[in-house]
């Protein structure tokens, strides 16, 4: 070949080079690092994928470019990225934008103790187990409420109890939490392919709803990607708990204690609480002796010494079930329980409770959430039956030091 053609041809090779190069760059939906109006970061999507076809790498990308163009019009906004996280569970360190672009992704806030984020969690279970495969990943991002929430050790026995095989991150400052602007526990956001927040569910419930969108993103996924990967559409039903409640959740501690009847609200340090003449519905009384800190409320040395009225909470509930954060100082500690002053009957047991020598207790130890009270469903003469919530009188006779009582919550 003559000198002046080979120079042609390599100067038109080169100039397809720089076009393909520029019309793949043109692609990318996100550049690789973004902040949102409020200096957050968010998600980016990572270059195109170099083990694809050069043609599938363009037309993928251009997919998820429409994807985002459209959620632009929608008003989504795009996915925040993870902040400062303080530990993994079941999984090696890893930041959203290695997901976007690959996965269709499921953030849900919980913590470990709060038994509406427990109740989510045979969804979420369910969801890990059909969609995986098909390209869902599900981060749990454990947002703490109380201290002892932020050791891992204590999050990674809850994950384990829990059967979560998908990957925690601790978020123990509440850094990715604040950068979300979250108020809730639980609280889920569904990103779709392009790195969009398309769905967000408050709370419990509305699983169908949650799921069908899964099953759309994912369907929405695959066509981008072209990896013909068949979505299952049926709907999930795990077993669930019935959830009615008229009282509110009550806490110990000075920061909230609100509902405190027969003392001052945010007052620290220990304390003589007298037994009231009256107990009204909704409140909370602490009777005897306690000490009282921030977040809860702590049986001190004097309990179990014989002094009169030093080792008792009331509570007149109206509810189904009922659930108590607690802990212990010193070791393993069975507190009696009784409900309109008798040993809880067998009907309404929750599951932590046991029974010994005709009283019915708890053995308060770790700190977690116990289940107290899981009352039967009611039924009248003519067969009509509810799971209404039910008023009764509780009572918890604490005789040692050491216990520390966090939260009532109820449903």
């Amino acid at each position: 070949m003559a000198p002046h053609k080979r120079k042609f041809v390599l100067v038109v090779t080169v100039i397809v080079i720089v076009g393909v190069i520029w019309y793949l760059e043109s692609m990318k939906v996100i550049p690789v690092a973004s902040k949102n109006g409020n200096g957050v970061e968010v998600i980016a999507l990572p270059p195109l994928n170099p083990s694809s076809s050069p043609q599938a790498a363009v037309d993928s990308a251009a997919a998820i470019k429409a994807i985002a163009a459209l959620d632009v019009k929608n008003g989504d906004q795009r996915a925040v990225e993870l902040s400062d996280p303080t530990g993994f569970v079941n999984t090696e360190p890893f930041k959203l934008s290695d997901l976007a672009g690959k996965k269709v992704i499921l953030v849900d806030f919980w913590t470990y103790s709060c038994i509406n984020c427990i109740r989510t969690l045979p969804h979420l279970n369910e969801w890990y187990q059909k969609y995986h495969d098909a390209g869902l990943e599900i981060v749990g991002v454990h947002t703490p409420e109380f201290e002892f929430e932020k050791d891992i050790n204590n999050v990674k026995a809850a994950v384990s109890k829990f059967g979560v095989k998908y990957p925690v991150v601790l978020d123990s400052n509440q850094s990715t939490w604040q950068a979300y602007g979250n108020l809730y526990w639980p609280h889920e956001y569904l990103i779709n392919i392009a790195g969009y927040v398309v769905h967000d569910q408050v709370g419990e419930g509305n699983y169908d709803e949650t799921e069908r969108k899964i099953q759309e993103l994912l369907q929405q996924r695959t066509d981008a990607l072209g990896d013909n990967m068949a979505i299952d559409h049926t709907i999930t039903s795990p077993s669930q708990d019935n959830i009615e409640a008229m009282s509110p959740e009550t806490y110990f501690g000075a920061a909230r204690n609100g509902f405190l009847a027969n003392g001052d609200y945010g007052k620290t340090g220990e304390q003589y609480f007298k037994e009231p003449a009256a107990v009204k519905a909704n409140s909370l009384y602490l009777i005897g002796q306690w000490n009282i800190a921030p977040e809860y409320a702590e049986t001190p040395a004097s309990v179990g010494s014989g002094q009169v009225g030093s080792d008792r909470i009331d509570y007149l509930y109206q509810a189904k079930g009922v659930y108590f954060v607690a802990g212990s100082v010193k070791g393993p500690i069975d507190v009696e329980v009784l409900s309109d002053g008798k040993p809880i009957d067998a009907k309404s047991k929750g599951a932590d409770v046991f029974y010994k020598n005709g009283k019915s207790y708890v053995t308060v130890n770790e700190n977690r959430l116990y289940r107290i009270i899981d009352n039967p469903a009611v039924c009248t003469q003519d067969g009509v039956c509810t799971d209404g919530a039910q008023k009764h009188l509780l009572e918890f006779i604490i005789s040692s030091p050491g216990l520390q009582a966090f939260t009532f919550t109820f449903g």
